[in-house]
Formats: structure tokens, C-alpha cells, sequence
């Protein structure tokens, strides 16, 4: 059976997701990428549509689903917009995850209700030096009673101007290097929390980016999620699963490229015939489809070890890395395939070449992919 074969539940969620995704988000999408804003009604109907909490349990309000689907409706939904395709990827597969594993059953309780119908989730880990080398982390923790005092700034939280609940790291014992990193669940009205500055960004310009700035932020030891010291741990395991769901945004990100570039191809004339009569073209049309199937292959089968409980690290970098490489590549060729008017906003292919280069940067660069898989390979 082919990896892209879905059963009847999936390709439903699929095609519910690419119908919403057609008629509600492409309205919208060149108003958004313009103000640099999420539509505030989008994000409702993601939530009342059940695209915030896949995975989350229904006793707590969610879909009760697997991580393959929250993989089909980021995909779909990054098809037209990759902004919102990032929403509900980091929503689902790093702070949802985050809390469903490591999460006691009090705060899975507390938190996961709410995530899964109305309060948006960020994932709090990057900071100014801290990027490939997630865990130089400044950001501290200290224990004061029954709370925890959080000091420090984190930078590129996607999400953050809607967010309210943060999974958010801080070294609660420096002396420890690594040792000492713990996750806190940060709610946005803390005191001593508060959202700094807006990125004016190049690409997925809809999707929120800000700092968060923690000014003897008070945090009950009660919202610690897994153990002090685990920290580390918690971020490594949660975005090995975040970066399928990347590999998943570009590899939608690269569909709708290459779609908009056959329709245009076949519509587009010269020399008394469609452009897509000539073999250049074909042969740039074919190689585009082919570099895109081989995307998907690797996300659906990095998705499906996952969900099968298989070891799947390996296969995430490998995901994350070809995919993230593909939909840059396609998106280019896309506008070269329109020509001048490739360059203009009155066709949507410029915007998601844009979108497209952060792919191999956030969640693990290209080169830490690279590293990852290698490391793997020796041993």
C-alpha cells in the first residue's frame, strides 16, 4: 500500500480541511499577509472546527485524532496559507504534545480544555543567543516558596500577540548548564509576564512572531511540566515530532506552487500556443511534482512511525530537511514559470516563495537536519 494512501477518516478530515481551506482562508489571505495580521474570526472557526486540538482527548474537548491527521490539515490549510498552516502546527504537534506527555493530570486538565476550544498556544524556547544552541538559554527560575521567579527574554515565539498559554523554558539551576533547564506552563495574564515586540517579517508574515519579556514573572512550582531539570528532555522530544509538522507546512507550501504554476502554464500563451505546450516548461512542471511527492512521502512516513510508536528521529530531520529544500525550490520555479508577473502581488506565487525560506530555518535549521541525520548514520 502506497504511503500516501489515506483511509476513509483521513482523507474526510483532508478534504474538509481543503475545502475550508479554498473557501474561507483564500479570501483572506492577501489581506492578512498585507496588515501582517491573523483574521481574530479565522482563528474562531479553526477552533470551532476542531483544527486546535487533533490529538487532545475528548474528555478534555478535543478530537481524539492521530498525529497523521494533524499532519493532512496543516498541509492542506499551507496550501493556501502558510501562516495559518503554522497556527495550528504549533498548536497541535509541540504544545498540545508537550502538555498530553509531560503533563500531570491536573494540568492536563487545566490546560488542555482550553487549548483545544478557544485559547491559543505558543512554545517558548529560542532566545537572542540561544538558537541552533537551544540550550545556551539565559532565562532563569528561581524557587521562591510555592512559585517559581522566571527573569529573562525569549525572542521568535510564533503565536505570541494571541497567545495565552506558554510552554516556556528557563534554567532553574545555571550551575547545571542543561541539567537545570525546566518547562513552566505560562499563562499570559502572570504578573511580570508580559508580550514585547512584533517581527516585521519577510514571509508567514499573518502568523504572529514576538518576544516575550518575563520581569520577575511569578509561576507556581504547580505549572512545572514534567520534573525541574527535565527540561532539556522535553524540548528535544517535542520538536523532533514539531519538525514533521514543518516538513508537513512546506510540503503544502510547495502544492500550491506547483498548482498555481500548471494553471497559469496552461492559461499563458506564446507563440500561438499555451506555454505548457513546451518541453522546457514540461520538463521544469515534472520536476517540480516529483521533488513534491518525494516530500510528502518522507513527512507521511516520518508521521506514521511516529503514530505507530516506531523510533522516527531520523526520518523527522530527513522530513524537515528535503521538504523544507523542495518547497524554496518549487516556489522559485513557480514564479519564474509566470514570468514578470510572477514578481507581482497580483499572483499569490511571489507570497509563498516569501513564506517558503523560513522552512529551513525555525524548528532546526538545514544544517542541523543534516547534523542530526549524520549523527544517526555513524552511530
Amino acid at each position: 500500500m502506497p504511503l500516501t494512501h489515506l483511509n476513509e477518516e483521513d482523507a474526510l478530515l483532508r478534504d474538509t480541511v481543503r475545502r475550508f481551506a479554498r473557501e474561507q482562508v483564500l479570501p483572506l489571505v492577501r489581506e492578512m499577509d498585507d496588515a501582517a495580521h491573523m483574521n481574530p474570526g479565522l482563528l474562531k472557526q479553526l477552533f470551532e472546527l476542531g483544527l486546535m486540538g487533533i490529538e487532545i482527548p475528548e474528555e478534555y474537548g478535543g478530537q481524539g485524532g492521530s498525529f497523521f491527521q494533524c499532519v493532512l490539515a496543516i498541509e492542506e490549510l499551507s496550501a493556501v496559507d502558510p501562516s495559518v498552516g503554522v497556527v495550528v502546527d504549533v498548536q497541535n504537534t509541540i504544545v498540545n504534545n508537550a502538555i498530553m506527555r509531560w503533563g500531570n493530570a491536573e494540568q492536563k486538565k487545566r490546560f488542555l480544555s482550553r487549548l483545544a476550544t478557544d485559547t491559543i498556544g505558543c512554545y517558548a524556547l529560542s532566545e537572542a543567543g540561544s538558537g541552533s544552541d537551544a540550550f545556551a538559554l539565559a532565562t532563569t527560575a528561581r524557587a521562591d516558596g510555592d512559585d517559581f521567579i522566571l527573569n529573562g527574554r525569549k525572542m521568535w515565539i510564533s503565536n505570541a500577540a494571541e497567545g495565552g498559554i506558554f510552554v516556556l523554558f528557563a534554567n532553574a539551576n545555571p550551575a547545571a548548564g542543561y541539567k537545570g533547564i525546566t518547562a513552566f506552563v505560562v499563562e499570559r495574564s502572570m504578573s511580570g509576564f508580559s508580550v514585547g515586540r512584533k517581527e516585521d517579517k519577510v514571509g508567514i508574515r499573518a502568523s504572529s512572531t514576538c518576544e516575550l519579556i518575563l520581569d520577575n514573572c511569578r509561576v507556581p512550582a504547580a505549572n512545572v511540566l514534567g520534573e525541574v531539570g527535565k527540561g532539556y528532555k522535553i524540548a528535544i522530544e517535542t520538536l523532533n515530532e514539531g519538525r514533521i509538522a514543518i516538513g508537513a507546512q512546506m510540503t503544502g507550501l510547495a502544492q500550491g506552487a506547483l498548482n498555481h504554476a500548471v494553471k497559469y502554464a496552461k492559461q499563458r500563451r506564446q507563440f500561438g500556443q499555451p506555454i505548457a505546450q513546451f518541453q522546457g516548461v514540461q520538463f521544469d512542471l515534472a520536476r517540480m511534482a516529483v521533488d513534491l511527492e518525494a516530500a510528502r512521502l518522507l513527512v507521511y512516513n516520518g508521521a506514521r512511525l511516529r503514530d505507530a510508536g516506531l523510533p522516527f528521529v531520523q526520518e523527522a530531520a530527513m522530513a524537515k530537511y528535503f521538504a523544507s529544500e523542495a518547497a524554496e525550490k518549487i516556489a522559485s520555479k513557480a514564479i519564474e514559470i509566470h514570468g514578470g508577473v510572477g514578481v507581482t502581488k497580483d499572483y499569490p506565487v511571489e507570497k509563498l516563495w516569501r513564506d517558503a525560506k523560513i522552512g529551513r530555518i525555525y524548528e532546526g535549521t538545514s544544517n542541523i537536519q543534516l547534523l542530526t541525520i549524520a549523527k544517526k548514520l555513524i552511530g
